[in-house]
């Protein structure tokens, strides 16, 4: 039984992260582990997307951020992607309502590129009917790449200075900030990775540059409330120094 109830009062209110960053890994390996399809790996893999949203609302936190589908995820089998893509809205349409009604306000980012515009729309529809609340904001990170994050800042910031809209003195960390998929959220205070990769695999990897880090070998289907509250706890025993002296 998953006793993460008892470790929540422990949590320090006051040092309560801002902002947590998920990579949900190991949705492939849990399917191959349990002899189910990849495709059974994700369904399983978007319980637990629930069950942290559960629990990021038990704890007031205001912004989660998970890693959906990468712009490497292309890659993959043309089975599995498709697999993927109607998972994702799927489990939206399925999901909105409820999410509306618990204040929680869903957003999508990522790039545009190679996604078909009608999809698009159809997300993006159906996120807006949460657009008024103001509890937890949950984005999905849909066709993400923060490599393509980085080079689609640089020809919208190199348009508008053509434009005469951006001087070429004012471009500093604030207006980048402005031209990211993130504009909206701040970075990033914690970020989790699953599965016992050590690497941000291209996620908000602007964004990430004073996150703190936090690893575990729990396959993400696997990753439970507690576990997720055990990372939170060891957030908040951590100096942020920001480059600071001791």
């Amino acid at each position: 039984m998953d006793d993460y109830k008892n470790l929540i009062p422990l949590i320090d209110k006051a040092k309560m992260p801002k902002h947590i960053g998920v990579i949900m890994d190991g949705n492939g390996r849990w399917a191959k582990r349990n002899k189910a399809s990849r495709l059974q790996g994700h369904q399983q893999g978007v319980k637990t997307v629930r069950n942290i949203v559960e629990a990021s609302v038990e704890i007031e936190l205001k912004y989660l951020t998970v890693y959906a589908f990468s712009t490497e995820n292309w890659r993959r089998s043309k089975q599995e992607v498709h697999g993927l893509l109607r998972l994702i809205m799927d489990s939206l349409i399925k999901e909105i309502d409820e999410l509306t009604k618990n204040n929680i306000v869903v957003k999508f980012i990522g790039s545009r590129q190679g996604i078909d515009p009608g999809y698009y729309e159809k997300i993006q529809k159906n996120c807006s009917k949460s657009w008024g609340n103001d509890g937890l904001t949950i984005n999905v990170a849909m066709n993400y790449g923060g490599r393509q994050e980085i080079i689609d800042m640089v020809k919208q910031i190199t348009n508008d200075c053509q434009k005469g809209v951006v001087k070429l003195d004012e471009i500093d960390e604030r207006l980048i900030n402005n031209y990211l998929y993130t504009k909206e959220f701040p970075d990033p205070d914690l970020l989790i990775r699953t599965s016992g990769e050590y690497r941000l695999s291209n996620f908000l990897i602007w964004q990430a540059a004073y996150a703190e880090l936090w690893f575990t070998d729990t396959l993400w289907p696997d990753f439970s409330k507690k576990e997720y509250i055990q990372a939170i706890l060891d957030y908040q025993k951590r100096k942020r120094r920001f480059g600071a002296e001791e």
